[in-house]
């Protein structure tokens, strides 16, 4: 990944958790550490003090760890971002990454739970099979939230209206 891929991917995981995309200063702190240049450097090239580039730095560390789950540090953000970008799942307005069309065949595929085999002998009822097509509704669903995707995400990749993803909310039906 090019300095540009690399902002890329972390403003949309930034973006992805908190709405929210990265401002210069931060994407300044990120390009500037994987150079190796020191806060004072950077500070230097966006027109602030040190103390204010380590500042934004430190909340901007905070927030990547909380994103990935593991600390975040100038020493190590470099090799968090090879090892992140090839576990997170990114987005792209005109594409979905092969992570996601992989997670979206396995849903489609198969599911942990098994499929009753129908009772031929009984006609299948239009309230029983709404029933079954609302509950692997909600399967699907439940499987993209685990790998934190949002309701506007699922919704675009089930190719289902937003407010049908809404209603099953981890507490719906």
């Amino acid at each position: 990944m090019d300095s540009r891929e690399v902002l890329e991917f972390v403003d949309e995981v930034v973006y992805a958790k908190t709405g929210k995309r990265l401002n210069d200063l931060q994407r300044g702190i990120i390009e500037g550490t994987l150079k190796r240049q020191k806060y004072s450097d950077i500070a230097k090239d966006y027109n602030c003090t040190t103390g204010h580039t380590k500042e934004v730095g430190f909340e901007l560390w905070r927030l990547l760890s909380d994103i990935f789950g593991e600390t975040v540090d100038k020493k190590h953000l470099k090799s968090i971002l090879e090892r992140q970008s090839n576990l997170n799942i990114s987005f792209d307005k005109s594409s979905i990454s092969s992570s996601i069309k992989n997670i979206i065949g396995c849903i489609k595929v198969g599911s942990e739970q098994p499929n009753p085999t129908p009772d031929k002998s009984q006609p299948a009822t239009p309230d029983l099979q709404h029933s079954n097509n609302q509950q692997t509704k909600k399967q699907k669903i439940d499987k993209l939230r685990q790998h934190d995707l949002s309701d506007e995400e699922i919704a675009e990749l089930l190719d289902l209206p937003l407010e049908v993803v809404k209603q099953f909310g981890l507490a719906g039906p």
